[in-house]
């Protein structure tokens, strides 16, 4: 199974950018998915995750109200919307796939995107 993410990229304070990864290999519509993110020195932080079918989502508490995770299941595809970035949301941005959410750690990563948020 490959994730491919996409989307990464410098954006001023205040704006907005939509993440991508695209899933190959295996059945998507079988995998819950999530993103991760680690910014230098940092510990790989949970930023969202949502079921197979996209009826329940989840987000950690930096991230809600201002990230948005969705899924399309015919092109094997999972976003984050992300809005009202904050250099503080600079880093790596990881996409992930795995059996159930309680084990989306668990389960196969992509090599990552980068998000830069300028001050």
């Amino acid at each position: 199974v490959q994730l491919i993410e996409s989307g990464g990229g410098l954006v001023q304070s205040g704006g907005s950018l939509k993440l991508s990864c695209v899933v190959s290999g295996g059945t998507f519509s079988a995998y819950a998915m999530a993103w991760f993110r680690q910014a230098p020195g940092k510990e790989r932080e949970f930023v969202s995750t949502i079921d197979r079918d996209g009826g329940d989502t989840y987000y950690g508490d930096s991230v809600k109200g201002r990230f948005t995770i969705s899924r399309d299941n015919a092109k094997n595809t999972v976003y984050l919307q992300m809005t009202a970035l904050k250099p503080e949301d600079t880093a790596v941005y990881y996409c992930t796939a795995g059996s159930s959410i309680a084990t989306i750690h668990q389960g196969y990563w992509g090599q990552g995107t980068q998000v830069t948020v300028s001050s």
